[in-house]
């Protein structure tokens, strides 16, 4: 087992590893900038490490910081948690050169599945259904590109191959826009990325998106652990998720998580992962693959009663998946709304002392955060603060659950999206279950 992990992330995830660690008798080190001594899990931590000043590119962001503060408390792993360096593949390299392990797959796996293009080759040499598209990157000729759109159709999306997270994407409605909205989005790929290619994909017009949590180990062995509706979007981040998701039989559930499970076995993949989907008129279409712990893994831990970060740990520490497929029981269902400091309805974020935070309780009530009274948000980071995860047998009662823990929860002192969230909790078609990745800008008139 792992003596000491480095925990290089801040806010809830960071608190979660740690709690994680310490079940299993692992030693912590916080890191953390100058803006975050005060976190919840800084002052957890067996040990802490301040890497520099509030600036992400300065602290969370600095590599040879990091790798630092893992030589001087002598650690033995470092977990990156999501977001920050959690797919960098240059940062699990140097981990792994300066002699610690990365909680997370090889660099060969995060730069293959961080290039589009070359996740999309490696989905269809597994038989993971994608969206039909140029299969690879778009040349410089321009009536190939034309004669390519018009045989997958319109409307199409031009993406950049380094993109993600719903920047590098330009949607083509017709012919006469095609070859200006590729240079254009090559332009802004090259800036943003580094990384000019481009390639083009069928546009699908109201689809779900549909995810698959995946757990593969050094030895040859994957499982699937179901399937995630994170359609609830708005500009392309995610606001609410649940599982398993609506409508999804347990044929179609088998049919595409084998199919991921077994890509992670022909990819040599080590780790948890995601495979996402656009899901659409009974089709799955993968659009990409992260290569992290999710945000939104506790309603599937919820569901599959799977410690997803423990499984990280132990499968880092070089363990045999304890878990086979037969093993993993859906059972009941599970949501989960993001708690962020932000207005709810201009959504600018809404940094502050939180003056009063009152968490709510009961039976299938989960609240994952590291805010607490007198906690000052600082303007420099993502502004969610938290995730509540509501669990039940059935969904109306995992939606009715959440329904009282939003009416529960008071964070005072600074302004929230809960309002907005209990709008959505009580809306009529979330209810129904199956609403589009369109649905929720198009209730709150975002065009």
């Amino acid at each position: 087992m792992l003596e000491k992990v480095v925990i290089a992330n801040r806010g809830e995830i960071a608190l979660r590893i740690l709690r994680a660690c310490r079940e299993m008798g692992i030693k912590t080190v916080a890191v953390h900038s100058t803006a975050d001594r005060d976190l919840k899990h800084v002052r957890l931590a067996d040990e802490s490490v301040c890497i520099g000043p509030p600036s992400s590119m300065d602290s969370y962001l600095n590599i040879p910081q990091i790798i630092c503060a893992a030589e001087v408390t002598n650690a033995s792993a470092i977990h990156p948690g999501y977001g920050f360096l959690s797919e960098n593949a240059e940062f699990a390299e140097q981990v792994e050169s300066s002699g610690f392990k990365f909680i997370g797959p090889s660099a060969h796996s995060i730069r293959t599945m961080g290039d589009k293009v070359a996740a999309i080759k490696a989905m269809k040499k597994a038989n993971v259904p994608t969206v039909p598209g140029s299969d690879g990157p778009l040349g410089n000729d321009p009536e190939r590109n034309l004669e390519m759109a018009r045989e997958i159709g319109y409307p199409v999306i031009i993406k950049a191959a380094g993109g993600g997270g719903g920047r590098g994407m330009r949607v083509v409605n017709a012919e006469g826009s095609l070859l200006n909205s590729i240079q254009l989005t090559k332009t802004e790929a090259g800036a943003a990325f580094n990384n000019d290619v481009v390639y083009m994909e069928k546009f699908l017009e109201n689809p779900r998106h549909i995810e698959i949590q995946v757990l593969s180990d050094a030895h040859g062995n994957a499982i699937h652990l179901a399937e995630r509706d994170c359609s609830m979007q708005r500009k392309h981040q995610k606001v609410v998720e649940e599982a398993p998701a609506p409508g999804i039989t347990e044929e179609q559930r088998a049919f595409i998580g084998e199919r991921c499970a077994q890509a992670c076995v022909d990819l040599g993949y080590e780790g948890a992962g995601t495979f996402e989907f656009l899901y659409e008129n009974g089709e799955f279409y993968f659009i990409e693959m992260n290569t992290r712990v999710q945000v939104e893994h506790p309603v599937t831990e919820m569901i599959t009663d799977v410690d997803i970060i423990r499984e990280q740990l132990s499968i880092a520490a070089g363990s045999v998946l304890k878990y086979k497929q037969e093993d993993i029981i859906v059972r009941g269902h599970a949501i989960e709304c993001r708690l962020n400091a932000e207005d709810a309805k201009t959504f600018m974020p809404s940094p502050g002392k939180i003056t009063m935070f009152h968490a709510p309780g009961g039976p299938g009530v989960r609240v994952d955060t590291h805010i607490y009274n007198g906690y000052v948000v600082p303007p420099y980071y993502d502004s969610m603060i938290g995730k509540l995860i509501t669990y039940s047998d059935t969904r109306e009662s995992a939606i009715a659950r959440m329904q009282g823990a939003l009416s529960e929860i008071i964070i005072d002192g600074i302004k929230t999206n809960i309002d907005l969230q209990r709008d959505i909790i009580s809306d009529g078609n979330f209810a129904a279950g199956g609403t589009n990745i369109h649905y929720l800008e198009k209730k709150l008139g975002i065009h």
